[in-house]
């Protein structure tokens, strides 16, 4: 029995209760399915185009990791593909995300750089004026097995336990409130202290 509306211990619970007969055959037939599409799709990958890791919005969220609709064009650059390329090798493009941090830049476009040092070029036709430039040759093209992987390549798992320690002479001295309010001060004065360097540079000259 299938439980419905948590209804599973008890005599009298059966009328909320289904009858599940048809599991094993539900199972086969998303085997049977992920092997047609597979198959389909071969030699690209089974799971469509790369993805890039990302966090998801909210506190509630965002210390996981998962994988978003597609890469930015800073990613692209800084890894050096050529956006109209970059679709035609199964890598997918998102041109609203941006870039919040350096860090999350640096792991998309290492997962770009091992995606690429990975990747086989099929030539589009058989002959051998067909083969363009950038193409795999053809005695690495043999036997070739197809990426079945649900990610092509798997979202690392961060590592959330940290172990204790004892507190460094360093972090003791420290402070994150002054650090913060130095932060804020410089930024309130930023223009002013601009326009004193701009004016002396004028009677300079």
């Amino acid at each position: 029995f299938r439980k419905v509306n948590g209804c599973q211990a008890g005599r009298k619970n059966r009328v909320f209760m289904r009858t599940w007969l048809d599991q094993a055959g539900r199972k086969k037939r998303r085997a049977n399915n992920r092997k047609a599409k597979a198959a389909k799709l071969f030699p690209r990958p089974a799971a469509g185009l790369l993805r890039p890791v990302v966090h998801p919005p909210t506190q509630r969220y965002n210390m996981k990791l998962r994988l978003g609709k597609g890469f930015t064009l800073d990613e692209l650059k800084e890894a050096k593909i050529p956006r109209k390329f970059a679709k035609t090798i199964g890598i997918s493009i998102d041109h609203r995300r941006r870039n919040r941090c350096t860090e999350s830049l640096q792991v998309n476009v290492e997962r770009l750089k091992l995606y690429m040092s990975k990747l086989l070029l099929f030539p589009k036709k058989s002959g051998t004026k067909s083969v363009k430039k950038g193409d795999t040759p053809r005695s690495e093209l043999k036997n070739v097995a197809q990426n079945t992987l649900k990610e092509i390549i798997p979202v690392p798992k961060p590592q959330l336990r940290i172990k204790a320690r004892a507190i460094t002479a360093d972090e003791k001295e420290k402070s994150a409130y002054k650090a913060l309010k130095k932060a804020r001060t410089n930024k309130h004065y930023l223009g002013a202290k601009m326009k004193k360097a701009k004016e002396a540079a004028a009677k300079e000259s």
